[in-house]
């Protein structure tokens, strides 16, 4: 009953704050300049008033901004995101056509970073521990702190240069091969050899602050007293590091990994428009460029969802590594 009221309390305050940035990001929206039916009537060639105003009327701007919220908000209630006037189809089919590309990459980065983030953040810690091997603490964290200080933009380019121009050894845009046609396993090991730069690129950020989160942890709990304990019952030093130590080590890295999961969304965005991924953040780049406002509002309220969705199974992951944290303890918050 304790785990189902505070599984309750953090969906509910997931849904308030999915309201808020439904309305924040509607009205942000609004008060961007420029107008989209102007827009769309020069695209096509036609700008005179009469036009203009004809296309203002059918999609709705012509209604007061507030008139226009509660249609949205109604849209939304059952899944109805609106009409991309630049693409001629519902916004909904567009986010969800995307969405399993971001899915993957995002997936992909989040494993890579995770992973290899914690083990030389152990690996670095352990050593620095251990008197004789602190020159290789010194090389994981400066390492780490390198590659938290790249740009991602930058990384992202001389990735292409080296392994795509120079080496050849790995393909720099798309999802796959265009007109290959693949099938079968064969198309999975395309799709995977197109996933390598951008998963790299996404997670090294991610995982140089995982490998410093990791060692600061690890080395705070290696000086508790029930870690001199075991030590001192004779526990073999590697259970030890496993079953003691990096357990209390990761509640904060895993309070950050579900903060990174919506940082990921962000960061799509840039690695996506880099690397021609067809996710939803080269479409949210896309729909900003020509001023697709219903499309812009749709992604952003699925980004939006997925990052309160990974916040809160955040906080059941912390519940259920530390018990001790009950319905109003500390977890990552919706």
């Amino acid at each position: 009953m304790k785990f189902l009221s505070f599984l309750l309390s953090r969906v509910g305050k997931a849904l308030v704050v999915v309201l808020g940035v439904v309305i924040i990001n509607f009205f942000l929206i609004r008060l961007a300049p420029g107008d989209p039916a102007a827009v769309l009537a020069g695209q096509a060639g036609a700008s005179d008033a009469a036009y203009v105003e004809q296309l203002r009327t059918a999609f709705g701007l012509d209604k007061p901004v507030l008139t226009q919220l509660g249609l949205y908000l109604k849209g939304v209630a059952t899944l109805d995101l609106g009409f991309s006037y630049r693409n001629h189809v519902p916004v909904i089919d567009l986010i969800v056509e995307r969405l399993p590309a971001t899915f993957l990459l995002m997936s992909c980065a989040f494993v890579f970073s995770i992973v290899l983030g914690v083990l030389f953040g152990v690996v670095a810690a352990r050593a620095r521990y251990d008197n004789r091997g602190r020159w290789l603490d010194s090389v994981v964290t400066g390492g780490a702190l390198l590659l938290y200080a790249t740009p991602l933009f930058w990384l992202s380019l001389m990735g292409i240069l080296l392994f795509s121009v120079l080496l050849g050894w790995l393909p720099a845009f798309g999802m796959e091969t265009v007109g290959a046609n693949l099938t079968g396993w064969t198309r999975v090991g395309d799709i995977a050899e197109h996933l390598i730069l951008p998963v790299i690129t996404l997670g090294c950020f991610f995982m140089a602050v995982y490998v410093r989160l990791t060692r600061a942890s690890m080395l705070e709990v290696i000086g508790m007293e029930f870690v001199k304990t075991a030590r001192a019952k004779g526990v073999a030093p590697g259970r030890v590091i496993r079953a003691h130590v990096l357990r209390n080590a990761l509640l904060p890295v895993i309070t950050f990994a579900g903060i990174q999961l919506g940082q990921m969304a962000g960061g799509a965005v840039l690695t996506e428009t880099v690397f021609a991924w067809p996710g939803i953040g080269r479409l949210m780049f896309d729909a900003l460029l020509q001023r697709d406002y219903q499309l812009l509002l749709g992604i952003f309220l699925v980004t939006s969802v997925m990052v309160v969705v990974f916040n809160v199974i955040t906080d059941i992951i912390y519940r259920l590594v530390d018990p001790r944290i009950g319905a109003g303890g500390q977890g990552a918050g919706a």
